[in-house]
């Protein structure tokens, strides 16, 4: 999927508010903190700025029913795509969040995730979140026209090897704009020089998601909440990016 100028601008706009919006988010991620109202602001904020909710009632192929929620709220071994609606679980010190949001701004889709401490966070936890948050930069260096998706993959698992941690390649991220998921898939593991071809006007949500531990997961009995198989920590971060001539765009910042 190749965008136009014209929607290139809107999906720019749309990007500004959505980080702003799960940046407004992440202030409300503190020890006492109510799932249900995390996701509840969300979509407040969303709605007041005439946008829609682009995860509420989606269903991925494959799904059993529409995914029930605005905000993905995914909690130390929860992976991604955490149920926010009606979880009623208090958020403890100590704790790691991932907030995953989508919005839909003049009918085109963007993406953003982050990966946050509850209060107070050990070390360990610490270093988990900030070599995603870099892994999620080394990919996006890559994601130049001319390059492949391969390149992104390879430069996310090359970065993350020396600190031992799980790179998941079950999940990954993909285009997005018309939908909330479009090709290609982009894995966060790879080689140089294959994969799809990346041309100017792509728009692709890049997301890694590294484990304490192995890089396994299993699918919660939920039907969307993905966690570790061996019970470790995980953090996830996510940007859409515009591919161009020369450095990538990342559109969801303020």
């Amino acid at each position: 999927m190749i965008y136009t100028e014209s929607e290139i601008n809107i999906l720019r706009e749309g990007g500004k508010r959505l980080a702003f919006i799960l940046n407004e988010t992440a202030k409300k991620v503190i020890p006492g903190a109510v799932i249900n109202d995390l996701n509840d602001y969300a979509e407040q904020l969303i709605r007041e700025g005439g946008d829609k909710p682009a995860f509420l009632h989606y269903k991925p192929e494959g799904a059993r029913f529409p995914y029930p929620a605005t905000l993905c709220v995914s909690v130390n071994d929860e992976v991604v795509h955490g149920i926010s609606s009606g979880n009623e679980k208090v958020l403890q010190e100590g704790d790691i969040v991932g907030i995953d949001l989508g919005l839909v701004h003049n009918g085109l889709v963007t993406d953003m995730a982050m990966t946050v401490g509850v209060g107070e966070i050990d070390k360990e936890a610490k270093k988990l979140i900030e070599v995603t948050k870099q892994s999620l930069y080394e990919g996006i260096k890559q994601a130049r026209a001319g390059n492949k998706t391969g390149d992104i993959g390879y430069a996310i698992e090359n970065f993350v090897k020396p600190f031992k941690f799980g790179v998941i390649d079950e999940l990954g991220g993909h285009g997005v704009g018309k939908n909330v998921h479009e090709e290609p898939y982009i894995a966060n593991v790879g080689k140089k020089g294959q994969g799809t071809k990346l041309q100017k006007g792509m728009v692709l949500a890049l997301e890694p998601m590294l484990n304490e531990g192995k890089k396994h997961v299993v699918l919660d009995k939920d039907g969307y909440t993905f966690r570790t198989a061996d019970g470790s920590r995980s953090a996830h971060f996510e940007h859409t990016i515009l591919i161009t001539d020369g450095d990538p765009e990342i559109l969801t910042k303020i």
